[in-house]
């Protein structure tokens, strides 16, 4: 993508981004560097996959260059093979060399300052809270900003609407939209072109996704995972915030679009925006939403106390924990078709997955017995897997019909999601980003249910940890197929 020579300027070539020379990681004595950003950067230079890159640190923590030094090295560690030695050798020389900066990136001049300092192109990774990103953002000026500059920006993008809009101009004031990276490492290029790939490369399914054939599309991220020291950040978030706004309507998208043009970045991009502009909930929140909130209970024999007795929680919040929404797209190909997006915490059953239930058969033919179920396909998130469910003809008494599975282990990437994400970032390549427009949408898609939830319209129910949340919710049932 770029000239990989070492001393001089990079320059683009014939039109396309130039490389990365410096990844400045914002953030660096925190818990996302340690445990997701460095061992992806890790695995991403093993493989040799970014020549030449210059890492930096930088955070409020009183830390000398060496306590820094050592915390890339411990992450890059688990990265070295015995039979790589290029790659051992290119972890070592970016964790002999990296530098740390202590920081108050909210000061004026003080990132200015260190950009400055750079060999540049200069990607910088936001791994701090959104606020703070934001106060970041708004001290600098576009004289602040070297040529090239790409900035890179966790998701949640903003925490409503008017923030993910204020956000937005902000950044456009500083560097163009295709040098702004909203990263969400939930969606890998593995999990992103097993879905297309799936859809539009096989004649048995794509004419199938539409409303003539799908009854509903479900989307599930349910987790048996707690808070697990995250209480400061969640309590203020929620899972219609934290996974819903964040992650699945991106994956609904996906499920969703009509076929792009190609695989390059506006195309796919602008049929994801085309989806997200086509969407909305009912505005009967009570029956086209629900939320719940975590009891005590057990969970692989560890106790998990109550929500509201968890260090951090204020209960005054009525933060949920298990959240569930009823998406209409209302374009041609899927009215009247239900999205139903559910996240939640502390589950007994982790699902993470996307059904396509179809429509029954329009007349099965009179003499077959045993239940006829509909046709489903499911779509698993880490393990990337496959699993057709269909009916067939039993065995013994062949008028019964019965129940079959098609299964098969869909592609997974070599790289770890945040390798994936740098790696996108690093290039210039902006496919697995948000366009601002987009994460806009998604606010404007979840914003009405916010205030509908905050104002009690819908209840806070229940559910003990453990359990597949609350009894009376379909998509908590214990009877479900393929469990």
């Amino acid at each position: 993508m770029s000239t990989e020579t070492t001393g001089a300027p990079a320059q683009a070539v014939a039109g396309r981004p130039v490389r990365i020379r410096t990844l400045l990681i914002l953030g660096a004595s925190g818990d996302l560097t340690g445990r997701l950003l460095l061992p992806g950067l890790g695995r991403l230079l093993a493989l040799g996959r970014t020549a030449g890159l210059t890492l930096v640190g930088a955070g409020s923590d009183d830390w000398s260059r060496q306590q820094w030094r050592d915390r890339v090295a411990g992450a890059f560690r688990d990265c070295e093979r015995p039979d790589n030695d290029n790659g051992v050798r290119q972890l070592r020389l970016v964790a002999g060399q990296t530098d740390y900066h202590r920081l108050d990136v909210t000061a004026k001049g003080a990132l200015a300052g260190l950009l400055a300092a750079l060999e540049g192109p200069v990607a910088v990774f936001f791994a701090l809270p959104p606020a703070v990103s934001q106060k970041a953002c708004e001290v600098l000026g576009p004289a602040d900003i070297p040529e090239g500059t790409r900035l890179v920006l966790e998701k949640p993008f903003g925490s409503s609407l008017e923030s993910a809009r204020s956000l937005n101009r902000t950044l456009l004031r500083l560097v163009p939209e295709e040098n702004i990276h909203r990263v969400d490492h939930f969606l890998g290029k593995a999990t992103v072109f097993n879905i297309l790939g799936l859809r539009f490369a096989n004649r048995l399914l794509e004419p199938l996704f539409s409303n003539q054939h799908v009854a509903k599309v479900e989307i599930y991220y349910d987790e048996s995972l707690a808070l697990e020291g995250r209480a400061r950040y969640y309590d203020h978030a929620g899972a219609l915030r934290d996974m819903i706004q964040s992650h699945l309507l991106q994956v609904m998208a996906l499920m969703a679009l009509n076929a792009p043009a190609s695989l390059k970045e506006r195309d796919l991009r602008d049929h994801i925006g085309s989806v997200l502009r086509a969407s909305s909930v009912n505005p009967d929140f009570a029956r086209s939403t629900r939320r719940a909130r975590y009891t005590a209970g057990d969970i692989e024999g560890r106790r998990i106390p109550d929500y509201t007795a968890e260090a951090g929680i204020d209960p005054s919040r009525g933060t949920e924990t298990l959240a569930e929404i009823e998406v209409s797209i209302n374009n041609e190909r899927w009215a009247g078709v239900p999205f139903i997006l559910r996240s939640g915490k502390a589950l007994g059953r982790p699902q993470k997955e996307a059904i396509v239930t179809f429509k029954p058969v329009n007349h099965l033919p009179t003499g077959f017995k045993g239940v006829d179920e509909p046709t489903r396909l499911r779509i698993g998130f880490g393990p990337e897997t496959l699993r057709l469910e269909i009916d067939v003809n039993g065995p013994g008494d062949i008028f019964t019909l019965d129940r079959a599975v098609m299964e098969a282990q869909l592609h997974s990437a070599d790289l770890l999601p945040y390798g994936e994400v740098l790696e996108g970032v690093l290039a210039g390549d902006p496919l697995l980003s948000v366009r601002g427009d987009i994460a806009e949408d998604c606010w404007r898609i979840v914003e009405p249910v916010l205030q509908a939830w905050a104002e009690n319209q819908v209840p806070l129910e229940e559910y003990p940890a453990g359990s597949h949340g609350p009894a009376g919710w379909g998509t908590s049932r214990q009877d479900r197929p393929l469990e």
